[in-house]
């Protein structure tokens, strides 16, 4: 049997493996699986031949696994386990409610203690609040005094 037939089956399944990894999500075990074939085989490589050999085999390693890497991430986005759909706003996707906006100067009562955030009512809607930091206790008169994002930011309000 040639010697260099175990090394290279090695190889081989090492860089099955790496894609395996790519494709099959398994918590890193293919990826220590793979690495103990290539280091297997390196291994062998460097007790059974000249170190100029070993040196060009761990010279390929080093050239050939990062192509593979980049190769299977660009099949892996061409296949059918990779999501192909862009949400976009023109296809009506929103990360915040454009209803927020509305609220902005409303008023209303907290209804639990805001620290700094908490439940409010504005304008007969129960809303989710936060505060600048100030502490404010449940029942308290409120006043939107900015919407920013998803955040609907409440301050006391000074006339009763």
């Amino acid at each position: 049997m040639n010697v260099w037939i175990l090394p290279i089956i090695f190889q081989i399944l090492g860089i099955f493996t790496v894609v395996a990894e790519i494709f099959l999500p398994s918590m890193g075990l293919l990826s220590i699986t793979a690495l103990g074939f290539i280091g297997y085989s390196l291994f062998l490589v460097f007790n059974t031949f000249p170190i100029s050999a070993f040196y060009a085999v761990l010279g390929a390693d080093l050239i050939l696994l990062p192509m593979v890497f980049i190769l299977g991430f660009k099949m892996l986005a061409a296949s059918p386990l990779s999501l192909k759909k862009n949400l976009s706003a023109s296809q009506g996707v929103v990360s915040q409610s454009p209803d927020l906006k509305n609220y902005l100067d409303c008023t209303g009562h907290s209804i639990t203690t805001l620290r700094p955030s908490g439940t409010a009512l504005i304008d007969g809607v129960r809303l989710d609040v936060v505060t600048d930091g100030e502490f404010i206790e449940a029942d308290t008169p409120l006043k939107v005094c900015k919407v920013t994002g998803n955040q609907v930011i409440v301050c006391r309000r000074e006339n009763i």
